[in-house]
């Protein structure tokens, strides 16, 4: 018998049960325990979280919208795929909006969240564990985003950089990765410390223009 790969959902005072369930699977996704092409069973999904299954096909649904299910007539609900054409058009959105949040970082961040940034690259140089890595680099992204000022914005790049997270750890597994990605992570900090915002829009654009050719060739290295 399969083992389940979904916890119960806990109900709280803060969010509604479909909201728990969409957040349920979109991170069982992300995190490879959903895999991509595997078809959604509503029942067994339900019997798994411990919900009906109502608040599983509203989940469903709005997982469709965000691109991280597709719907085939007659056949159900699937766990989209990611090919190298989406990981390239979602960098290409990526890169020019991760450009804007940094150079609005130079002109809006506060003393207090230019420390913060610091304290998070000290604590990634060195660190040779890749979950650690990609922990602490959310975090240096997310103040970065928080420095911006700009909410729409921040909801725009999340949207997207999940999309492609269940390959973060395949993309800074590539030997030298992580060095490089400090380093670029140090540039971009000096840049919005310096409220030099024409040299941090450029420095985060590249940075992920960088991510992105290092993920595809790692993808296309494990395919061959």
């Amino acid at each position: 018998m399969q083992q389940p790969r979904l916890v119960p959902i806990k109900l709280n005072d803060y969010k509604p049960l479909r909201e728990l369930v969409f957040d349920s699977l979109r991170k069982a996704i992300i995190h490879g325990k959903l895999r991509p092409g595997e078809r959604l069973m509503e029942i067994q999904l339900a019997e798994e979280m411990g919900v009906s299954r109502t608040p599983v096909r509203e989940a469903i649904r709005k997982l469709e919208l965000d691109g991280f299910v597709v719907m085939v007539p007659r056949r159900g609900a699937y766990v989209a795929g990611v090919s190298v054409k989406d990981i390239a058009d979602v960098f290409e959105v990526r890169s020019a909006l991760e450009g804007l949040a940094a150079g609005l970082a130079a002109e809006r961040i506060t003393e207090e969240e230019m420390e913060e940034l610091e304290k998070v690259i000290y604590q990634i140089s060195g660190e040779e564990d890749v979950l650690t890595v990609v922990k602490k680099d959310n975090e240096f992204h997310e103040l970065i985003y928080t420095a911006s000022r700009n909410r729409r914005l921040t909801q725009i790049i999340k949207n997207l950089s999940e999309q492609i997270n269940r390959f973060r750890l395949t993309s800074l597994s590539v030997p030298g990765r992580l060095k490089i990605a400090v380093d670029e992570h140090k540039k971009i900090i000096e840049a919005i410390c310096e409220r030099d915002v024409d040299l941090a829009n450029k420095l985060a654009s590249e940075h992920m223009e960088n991510a992105e050719q290092n993920l595809i060739n790692a993808i296309r290295e494990e395919e061959g």
